[in-house]
C-alpha cells in the first residue's frame, strides 16, 4: 500500500465527517476544527496498520478511524481548551512527556514548530513536550504553559518520561562491538539520552548514540573496541532500524560528549534548559582500498582524540 493511497483515504474519510485534514509530516496531520482552529495529531500507529491492509478495505478502515475521532472531538477539544487553565493539573498528574522528532516532521506548515513547546536537541532533531493520554499523543502548545518557564515544563516532562514510563536495557555484541539498546513500546525512550550516565561507565571519550525509532535509543560506549569498527556497526544498525521500523526518526550517528550538563545533579540538569552535547558523526570505509573518510569535522576530531591515546 502506498503512502499516497493511505493518505488520500484518510483525507476523504475526514472530509466525509466534516473535518478537513492535511498532512504536515510523514505521519502527522493537522485537522481543521470548527471556529478556525487546528488540531495536530500523530497517527503513526494507525498509518502503519493501514499501510498493510488490502486496498479494497482501506476506505472502511479510514472511515472507522475518522468516525472515532469525530465522536471523540468534543471531549478532546475540551481537553485542549482546558490546557491553559489546567497546566498545574497536568504537571501534578505527571501527564507530560518528551518526544523526539526529526526537524522535517515539524517544518510544515510554517510556524508549526514555533507554536509548539519544542527545542533543538541535536543537528536534525528536536524535542517536543506532549500530553500523554490513553487515546493519543497531543503536542503541547507553547502558549498553553501560561507563566511557567519553558525549562521547568521540559524538566517535568523529562522526569515523567524517565521515571513513570517502563524501559529495558539490553547489551549485545554486533560484529564484535558491544551495543546497548534502551527500549520499550512507548515513544518517549529517546529522553534517556539526558541520563546516559545511568547506563555507562567512566566514558572518557563519550559514546556513540543513535535515535532510529521512538522506541529505541542505541548506545556504544567508546573505549576498548576499535572506534571505526564501532562506528560502522552503529551506522549499519541504525539504518536497519530505520528501514524496517515505523515512524523512523533518523539514521544519523551522534557523538555524546559528557560535560557541564552531566556534572549537574540530575533533576537540575533536566530542568535547567540545556541539553546534552551531541555532535553528528559518521565514516565511510572502503575495505578494499583500506581507506576511511570522516563525514563531519566532529568525526575527524573524535578519531584524532581516540587514536592519540591508543599508543
Amino acid at each position: 500500500m502506498t503512502q499516497d493511497a493511505v493518505g488520500q483515504a484518510l483525507i476523504q474519510a475526514f472530509a466525509d465527517q466534516g473535518y478537513p485534514v492535511r498532512f504536515i509530516g510523514p505521519t502527522n496531520v493537522s485537522i481543521s476544527l470548527p471556529g478556525g482552529s487546528d488540531f495536530t495529531a500523530d497517527i503513526g500507529e494507525w498509518y502503519a496498520e493501514a499501510s498493510r491492509i488490502p486496498r479494497a478495505d482501506l476506505p472502511a478502515a479510514a472511515a472507522e478511524f475518522a468516525g472515532g475521532f469525530a465522536r471523540g472531538f468534543r471531549r478532546q477539544a475540551a481537553q485542549a481548551q482546558a490546557v491553559t487553565a489546567d497546566i498545574e493539573g497536568l504537571l501534578d498528574a505527571e501527564a507530560l512527556r518528551v518526544r523526539i522528532y526529526p526537524e522535517a516532521a515539524l517544518a510544515e506548515p510554517p510556524g508549526l514548530r514555533e507554536s509548539l513547546l519544542t527545542r533543538p536537541l541535536a543537528a536534525g532533531l528536536v524535542e517536543t513536550v506532549v500530553i500523554d493520554t490513553p487515546d493519543s499523543i497531543i503536542p503541547l502548545n507553547r502558549r498553553d504553559i501560561g507563566d511557567r518557564p519553558e525549562s521547568q515544563v521540559f524538566g517535568a516532562a523529562l522526569h515523567a518520561s524517565l521515571n513513570r514510563e517502563p524501559h529495558y536495557t539490553q547489551t549485545e555484541e554486533i560484529w564484535g562491538v558491544p551495543i546497548t539498546h534502551i527500549g520499550e513500546t512507548h515513544r518517549y525512550v529517546g529522553s534517556h539520552v539526558h541520563v546516559l550516565g545511568r547506563y555507562l561507565g567512566a566514558a572518557p571519550y563519550g559514546a556513540l548514540v543513535s535515535f532510529p525509532l521512538p522506541e529505541y535509543l542505541v548506545v556504544h560506549e567508546i573505549g576498548g573496541t576499535h572506534l571505526v569498527a564501532a562506528m560502522e556497526a552503529m551506522q549499519a544498525l541504525a539504518r536497519t532500524h530505520v528501514e524496517k521500523g515505523d515512524n523512523a526518526i533518523s539514521s544519523q550517528l551522534y557523538w555524546w560528549r559528557p560535560g557541564a550538563y552531566e556534572q549537574q545533579p540530575e533533576r537540575d540538569a533536566l530542568a535547567g534548559g540545556q541539553v546534552p552535547d551531541l555532535r553528528p558523526v559518521g565514516v565511510e570505509v572502503d575495505h578494499q582500498e583500506k581507506s576511511i573518510a570522516p563525514l563531519t569535522a566532529e568525526t575527524e576530531e573524535l578519531l584524532n582524540l581516540w587514536m592519540r591515546d591508543q599508543g
